[in-house]
């Protein structure tokens, strides 16, 4: 575009006249003008967009990106779920779910066109974090009246998010973090740390296990082949206990070999 600020030029505008990095939204053609966000705002983006990004059925996601879903519309969500290509230029289309942290300062009117546009055109879901007295979360959906929850309730996007999302999450550190962990671990196929450290506990018991009955043997039989080893290192927990009592008869190595081969029978 020109140098000189685009509300100063006559419109209306078309998406295609502007381009990355342009400070402007279009509204039917009609340039807003949109300022850096402040320092409370600019956190909580990056926030709110960890603790969704991470969620297990997200494939992508960005902050402020830039949706032409008319070519006189132009619209950036602060947060952005879905419909992110890795490509250069506007995306056309919206989001399944999008955004918005409203601060001091907020021009009302302004906001409220946003969401109905964005919801006229096909988001699902969308989100106003009011960063401004009590915190609290509105949500938007299309042909719903807004609904408000409030710090300990949760949010909920069907087909955008496996997880539901507390509204902490979507402005506080600690609790985006949490969120951030769970779903990176449920990525990782556990469902929670919980089962990160009993598997833990579970794989030193069974080494533990494994360890006992090795120096047994050794004592027993006077030492243990490399061959005879690595088929012991095979078995499993209940077949190690089983073979921790047998052990007890055994006087040479082919007593051994005699049990490993009949419990590979019975397997």
């Amino acid at each position: 575009m020109s140098q000189t600020p685009l509300h100063r030029m006559r419109g209306p505008f078309f998406a295609e006249q502007l381009r990355d990095g342009d400070p402007y939204e279009l509204s039917n053609g009609h340039p807003i003008e949109c300022l850096p966000a402040g320092g409370r705002h600019a956190r909580a983006n990056l926030v709110g967009g960890l603790a969704m990004e991470t969620d297990p059925e997200v494939t992508d996601a960005a902050v402020d990106a830039g949706y032409a879903f008319g070519q006189q519309d132009l619209r950036a969500p602060d947060i952005a779920v879905g419909n992110v290509p890795d490509a250069p230029g506007w995306i056309a289309g919206v989001p399944p779910l999008a955004v918005e942290y409203a601060d001091s300062g907020q021009d009302e009117e302004e906001l409220q066109n946003k969401i109905r546009e964005l919801l006229a055109a096909g988001t699902r879901y969308l989100w106003v974090v009011r960063l401004q007295g009590p915190r609290r979360v509105e949500v938007y959906e299309p042909g719903q009246s807004c609904r408000t929850l409030y710090p300990g309730q949760e949010l909920k996007a069907p087909g955008v998010l496996k997880n539901p999302l507390p509204v902490d999450a979507l402005y506080d550190p600690q609790a985006a973090h949490e969120v951030a962990l769970r779903n990176l671990l449920q990525r990782k196929g556990y469902a929670s740390l919980d089962a990160v450290l009993d598997q833990g506990k579970a794989e030193g018991k069974a080494e533990g296990e494994l360890g006992l009955v090795l120096r047994l043997l050794e004592k027993r039989l006077g030492g243990l082949t490399p061959e005879d080893q690595a088929q012991v290192r095979q078995l499993n927990s209940a077949q190690l206990n089983a073979l921790g009592e047998a052990l007890l008869g055994f006087s040479q190595e082919r007593d051994l070999q005699a049990w490993l081969d009949q419990s590979a029978r019975d397997a």
